[in-house]
């Protein structure tokens, strides 16, 4: 696997440093970053096959009257 040196904000080091030492979530922080990537990737893939669809004309209702409507239903 490829090795990659990164610059962190302090912020953001010490969240990592909170989810292997306390959480124990994960057991270092470059399983939490290739996490976070994997599951970035993967929200792009379907914002990315939700967009196609919206554009197919399949459907003329935008995401937002999409949400509406399902948000209505369940009140």
């Amino acid at each position: 696997m490829p090795r990659q040196s990164i610059t962190l904000t302090k912020q953001n080091d010490i969240w990592l440093k909170c989810h292997v030492e306390e959480v124990q979530d994960y057991s270092n922080k470059s399983e939490i970053v290739n996490d976070l990537i994997r599951r970035a990737r993967r929200a792009e893939a379907i914002n990315n096959k939700l967009e196609q669809a919206e554009q197919s004309g399949f459907i003329t209702q935008s995401a937002v009257e999409l949400l509406a409507e399902f948000k209505a239903e369940l009140s």
